[in-house]
């Protein structure tokens, strides 16, 4: 291992030392987060005086597989093991490019979960998820064993991944952390609806009404989506249904103040499943749009994602930064932005906790429109919904 449990906690190898590493029998075993957890643990043993053994090295945060550094020869020699392996590898893998033109080279990068262009884009890469590599390898397993064409079977699995998560150790951090910080502030006090319903003969606008809190996704703004979509799905004199909100962002995300206040995970997820936002839009193909601005993080870009077509202003940004929580995605956003963007973009979009703008989200079909003051533009020819550069 070249470079492993280095300055950016990575095991970095060619696709030779690759090769040769995996034919280890416990090679799963030193690539797992699963370790880290154990080191964690022994070292809070430790310090409350209980007897316990720490591993003298801990497993890297990600597998790096240098393509750049590696002979053609070995690639087109390994090809065939690497692509059937790095699938089912029990850590987040991430590729630097080689030869584009190389078949090979771009096989082996497709198997990857993320492919970075160089070694100086590894670095903010891996801090998104330095302190979460438990809910990021849950994040990356998601996206690769996610269902091409089945909504509700993606959006099961991702709530029940949710749901596990919520009861481990890295949400726990960060929610305590985040309940001493909150004792601090001033609780703020609203009324009135969260989500505000506008009919206009065929039309109906759904708008997300929490413009003090910036439209964060409370349990009540769920509900009343829901039933909203609801509505749209059962009358069909509702041929257009736009979705938008209002103030100074379209959406923040979860409503961090609620985030923790459900005691029972499992309930959590029946609940989540039966009162479903993602699932509903999807059901509503053909008739659903999405009009954004401001902030659209967390459940603010995975909902739209489900629409038929999105409309952002050039202030508009898109963020996912839920795996920095100690968690994954929670509205869908597993399924409906690989849909878009493909698997590999959403892995980087959500293990980096890094914000995209307006122009990149069109680039790459996130969003299907960039409003120019009162003008919208079409997505430019080709633009519209593609995975280019994509290994998968």
């Amino acid at each position: 291992m070249s470079g492993g449990g280095g300055s950016m906690g990575h095991g970095r190898f060619t696709v030779a030392e690759l090769g040769r590493f995996l034919v280890a029998p416990d090679a799963g075993e030193r690539l797992s987060p699963a370790g880290r957890g154990a080191a964690a643990e022994g070292r809070e043993h430790a310090r409350s005086g209980r007897v316990a053994r720490e591993p003298a090295d801990g497993p890297p945060q990600a597998l790096v597989l240098d393509l750049a550094a590696s002979t053609a020869a070995d690639v087109e020699h390994w090809q065939g093991v690497l692509a059937k392996e790095l699938p089912l590898l029990p850590c987040v893998t991430i590729a630097i490019e080689g030869d584009p033109e190389d078949p090979p080279a771009r096989k082996l990068a497709g198997a990857c979960d993320v492919v970075v262009p160089d070694a100086v884009a590894l670095e903010p890469l891996l801090s998104g998820f330095a302190q979460t590599p438990i809910a990021a390898l849950a994040f990356v397993q998601l996206l690769r064993s996610a269902p091409r064409h089945d909504v509700y079977a993606g959006l099961v699995a991702e709530s029940f991944v949710y749901s596990t998560l919520q009861a481990g150790r890295e949400f726990g951090h960060w929610l305590e952390s985040r309940r001493k910080r909150a004792r601090r502030a001033r609780p703020q006090t609203e009324e009135g609806p969260a989500c505000r319903l506008d009919r206009d003969r065929d039309r109906l606008e759904i708008v997300l009404a929490r413009p003090a809190k910036h439209n964060a996704f409370s349990r009540a703004m769920r509900d009343e989506l829901a039933q909203a979509l609801q509505l749209a799905l059962a009358d069909p004199s509702i041929a257009r249904i736009v979705l938008s909100g209002e103030g100074g962002s379209f959406c923040s995300g979860g409503d961090l103040d609620e985030f923790g206040s459900f005691p029972d995970p499992a309930e959590a997820h029946a609940i989540r499943t039966t009162r479903s936002p993602a699932l509903l839009v999807s059901r509503l193909a053909g008739r659903i749009r999405a009009e954004v601005h401001g902030a659209c993080i967390g459940a603010g870009v995975e909902l739209p994602a489900f629409t038929d077509h999105v409309v952002a202003t050039e202030d508009a940004f898109f963020q996912l930064p839920e795996i920095g929580l100690g968690l994954v995605p929670g509205a869908g956003g597993t399924v409906s932005l690989p849909r878009r963007i493909g698997r590999q973009r959403t892995a980087w979009l959500g293990l980096s906790g890094a914000r995209i703008d307006a122009r990149t989200a069109l680039e790459w079909g996130l969003v299907d429109e960039v409003r120019l003051g009162q003008h919208c533009g079409p997505a430019p020819t080709g633009r519209r919904r593609t995975n280019k550069g994509e290994g998968a």
